[in-house]
């Protein structure tokens, strides 16, 4: 599985981004999905992630109220939908693919990642 990040840029505290990470190659749709940050000089850590079925979500605090993660099968894409973004979240954002959602880097497949930059 190839996994394909994308939609980051530069953005105001307050703003909306929109990331998708579509899968090639085969199919991704019986895997987990979940998104990780990497701030500048920082370890990746958790942000969110989405069951093979898509009914169960999972945020990390610092994301809580404010991202929402889906998926949509037809097209083998995972989404991560940013809103009143703020500085903290600026960082490399990595999709992942694996067998169930864990707040580790255990998983399968990643994809390259995309720059988010929250400006104040």
């Amino acid at each position: 599985v190839q996994l394909q990040a994308s939609g980051g840029g530069k953005v105001q505290a307050g703003g909306s981004l929109r990331l998708s990470c579509a899968a090639s190659g085969r199919t991704a749709r019986n895997y987990a999905m979940a998104w990780f940050r990497q701030p500048p000089g920082e370890e990746r850590v958790f942000v969110a992630g989405i069951t093979w079925s898509g009914i169960e979500t999972f945020y990390g605090d610092s994301v809580k109220g404010r991202f929402t993660v889906s998926r949509n099968a037809a097209k083998d894409t995972a989404y991560l939908q940013m809103n009143n973004l703020k500085p903290e979240d600026t960082g490399v954002y990595y999709c992942a693919a694996g067998n169930r959602v864990v707040v580790t880097l255990n998983y399968l497949y990643w994809g390259r990642g995309t720059q988010v930059t929250v400006s104040s």
